[in-house]
This record gives C-alpha cells, sequence and structure tokens, in this order.
C-alpha cells in the first residue's frame, strides 16, 4: 500500500471530492473534510437538518436519493456524471494499468434489478482514513451495521433508525481483561484504517500495526496488540473466521509484509506468514485450506493456510490489488485491482482467470459475495458499486450510481440487505439497498 508523508492523515486530496470537480457548482455542494473540528461538526449537523435523508418512497416519487437539490444547481445529474467519468483520477501504482486492462474484460449487460434502494441515512456520517483502503463498514444482520465516523465506531439499527457508539479509540484504549503474554498499556489516538465485524467480534486495524478486539455483549476492550513495529506498519484488512475446531480467530494483513493470524480464544499469535511485498488484502476460503493473498505486486498469491507456501501464482492483473473474496462454493473467488479490474479465478485451473470485470472510474477496492453465492458486489473507490449476477455467469449487472467515496460495502448475512458507506464532506451517509423478492407487496407491512 502507498505510503505519504505529512502529519495530515486525512489524504482523501481535492482531486477526490465531488464538490470540487466542477467550479460551476452551487455554493451549497460543497462542505467539510474528514479532520473536521468539533465547531464545523455542529455546522453540519445544522445542514444535515436542511439535507434530509431519502427514504424509498420519496425516491420512488422522484427525490434524489442523496438529497442533492439538482434543481437548485447550476449543473444537471447527467453532466455532473459526465464530468464525473471524465476527470475522476484512478491512483496506480503502474501507470496506464487501467487502460492496458480494457482489452481483456468481459462485457457484461446493466438493468438488473436485484437490490431496490430502502434509505440514505444522512445522520449516520461514514469517513475513510487512507484513499486505498475501503472496508470499514460491516453488517451483521438485515438490520445492524458498525462502520468508522472519525474515532468512532459507530453502530447503526435501520429498524430503529438510532446510532449508538461502540468504541472510541481517540483517547487511551486498553483492554479491560488481562491474557497470558498480553499488556495492558494499549494504545492512545489509534487511526483505525480497517475494521471487520462478525456475529459478536469486532476487530479494529489501525495505522501503526495496532489491533484492537473488543466483544459487542461484554463490556470494555477484550484484547489490545501491536503487530509489529515496523515504520511501515500499517494494517491493511481484518478477516473474522471460524476455524476447523470451532474456535474463532482473524487474520490481519499488513503493509510490513505480514499475514497474522490470531486465535481469539487464547488471545494469541497463531500463525506469522511472511511474504515478499506489503499485503494489502487476504481471504480464507471457506473450507479453511486455501488463502488468497493480494498486495503490492500484480501478481497474487493462493497459498496454503496451515503453511504458508505457495499452491499457485494469480497471474493477470496490471497493478497492485487491494481486495479479494471467496464464493461459498470454495472454488471460486474474486481479485480486486488498481487496474479497474475485478478478475474471477477458478481454483480447479489457475492459469488465467474466468472472468474479467470492468470498472467505471477506478480500482476494484471491496468485493463481497452474498452468503447463498448469487450475487457478487464489486465498490469503486467513488459513485459505484456494482452487484453482478453470479448464477448466471457474471453476465449481468446492476449499477448503483451516486455521488462520493465509498468507505465500504456489506452485505448482510442473510443477503437481504445491502450496506454502502459514502464519505463525502457534504452528502456522507449510509446507503441501504434490500433485496428484491416477488413478495415486495409486503414491503409496506414491513
Amino acid at each position: 500500500m502507498s505510503q505519504y508523508q505529512g502529519d495530515d492523515m486525512d489524504y482523501m486530496a481535492d482531486d477526490y471530492e465531488m464538490a470540487d470537480v466542477d467550479d460551476d457548482m452551487d455554493e451549497e455542494f460543497r462542505g467539510r473534510g474528514l479532520g473536521d473540528s468539533e465547531s464545523e461538526d455542529d455546522e453540519d449537523d445544522q445542514l444535515n437538518n436542511k439535507i434530509t435523508d431519502t427514504s424509498s418512497a420519496q425516491a420512488r416519487k422522484g427525490k434524489d436519493i442523496q438529497g442533492i437539490p439538482w434543481e437548485r444547481l447550476s449543473i444537471t445529474r447527467e453532466k455532473y456524471r459526465q464530468t464525473r467519468l471524465e476527470q475522476y483520477k484512478n491512483y496506480e501504482n503502474i501507470p496506464q494499468s487501467g487502460e492496458g486492462s480494457e482489452k481483456e474484460c468481459k462485457p457484461t449487460k446493466k438493468g438488473g434489478k436485484y437490490y431496490e434502494f430502502r434509505r440514505n441515512t444522512r445522520s449516520v456520517k461514514s469517513t475513510i482514513l487512507h484513499f486505498q483502503l475501503r472496508n470499514l463498514v460491516w453488517a451483521t444482520s438485515k438490520h445492524d451495521v458498525y462502520l468508522m465516523s472519525h474515532f468512532s465506531v459507530i453502530h447503526w439499527s435501520s429498524l430503529t433508525c438510532t446510532k449508538s457508539e461502540v468504541l472510541n479509540v481517540s483517547g487511551h484504549v486498553a483492554p479491560c481483561e488481562k491474557h497470558p503474554g498480553s499488556l495492558l498499556e494499549g494504545f492512545t489516538q489509534t487511526q483505525v484504517s480497517t475494521l471487520a465485524v462478525k456475529d459478536k467480534l469486532l476487530v479494529a486495524g489501525g495505522f501503526q500495526g495496532e489491533l484492537i478486539c473488543k466483544y459487542l455483549d461484554r463490556p470494555g476492550v477484550s484484547f489490545c496488540s501491536r503487530t509489529t513495529y515496523d515504520d511501515n506498519a500499517i494494517t491493511n484488512a481484518v478477516e473474522i473466521y471460524d476455524s476447523l475446531s470451532g474456535a474463532v480467530h482473524f487474520t490481519a494483513s499488513n503493509n510490513d509484509c505480514g499475514v497474522r493470524d490470531f486465535d481469539m480464544e487464547k488471545f494469541q499469535l497463531s500463525k506469522h506468514f511472511r511474504f515478499p511485498w506489503p499485503v494489502n488484502h487476504t481471504s480464507l476460503g471457506p473450507d479453511g485450506k486455501l488463502l488468497v493473498i493480494v498486495g503490492d505486486n500484480p501478481d497474487g498469491l493462493l497459498v496454503d493456510s496451515q503453511s504458508g507456501k505457495t499452491v499457485a501464482p494469480l497471474c493477470g492483473h496490471l497493478d497492485f490489488s487491494f481486495a479479494s473474496a471467496w464464493h461459498p462454493d470454495g472454488r471460486t473467488f474474486a481479485t480486486g485491482n488498481q487496474d479497474k479490474t475485478c478478475r474471477i479465478w477458478d481454483t480447479r485451473n489457475l492459469s488465467k482467470s474466468v472472468a474479467v470485470l470492468k470498472g467505471n472510474l477506478g480500482a476494484a477496492r471491496s468485493i463481497r459475495f452474498t452468503s447463498d453465492g448469487q450475487f457478487m458486489a464489486t465498490a469503486e473507490p467513488a459513485d459505484f458499486v456494482h452487484v453482478y449476477d453470479v448464477k448466471n455467469g457474471y453476465e449481468k449487472q446492476q449499477e448503483i450510481d451516486f455521488f462520493g467515496e465509498i468507505s465500504g460495502i456489506s452485505f448482510s448475512p442473510d443477503t437481504e440487505s445491502l450496506f454502502i458507506g459514502v464519505w463525502d464532506r457534504t452528502y456522507g451517509s449510509l446507503l441501504e439497498y434490500g433485496r428484491c423478492r416477488n413478495y415486495s407487496y409486503l414491503d409496506s407491512l414491513i
């Protein structure tokens, strides 16, 4: 993952902001950034009262899903979309990788309708720390979602439309339980770069290699660890899983080229693998035997989860990769890259990818499969989430189109909800979509 200099951890430069693309945009479109002061947040709250949430009923009547008052602006939505497509700068570590990948891409039909808009919630501000890391939104049920908002992990209930702070890392964070070999000092002013929540466990990864583990049904923090004191320590990704023995584990991918496995029964490091380049994302197969490793190298790796030895290289991408995910069948998996593509692989023939799916603006920075294997969602850095029909060979997709940087995407475990975190100075929010069903006439009763 790219390093950057300076004290300001907000690397979301003006180039990445929807409000700054076109000088003709109305002043109302402009807003504040990630490092806002408290007084500015108060002003934002006042603004939120003016720019309200959007419900599915309002959207059906023609209201913009983000509440953007296009009728009062000096530009139409269509013109602004075109401007974004022309001017958005995709970050590349290897120049021209996006153009080079185009010839292999599989054309997909648009117009699929798999998830329908339910609500846009502006009181939930989903924020990003590093521009390449976008796994900061996690759903644990169709109504419960967890996300980063500045120094807080927030729980949002779409059922009761209430939010609550689950963890605050702005001050001193220390474990309230003692474990063998652990120190109780904890951390101060942790900058959370990645997040994972599964069942009752929340794991936050930090910019200095920190790991903070909290059980949602217990008070306090259970476990803190610094994976490394390396200068290049960023925790790029975390994945929680159940081991074959039934114990809860998580895997941390770090910029120091390490992948570490932690046993949450013993609160101890159980495995540590090293690779030739910084690891940006890791995914464990459903049977627990194979790991997909991607990072600051065009080629990824499929490795044995017990030994860390390479089973096969994954060759085809043209830039660095930041996302991966397994299909529940345990045979196919996906990787997302800064060359603007998501590649689908089959373990039975890894000589080339099964499909290459192209984004509109930029890198595929987050990938999720539904638990039933029917759909796969990929998130670009901004504006677009693509939901593919997996069962029909990725031939058709639903393109979810909005404005703003994407902090993360998450399907609920029962596949009924899809949540999208949007970071923008003025229009930051949480988008909620519900799976389209034949019994949608019941919506009015829910």
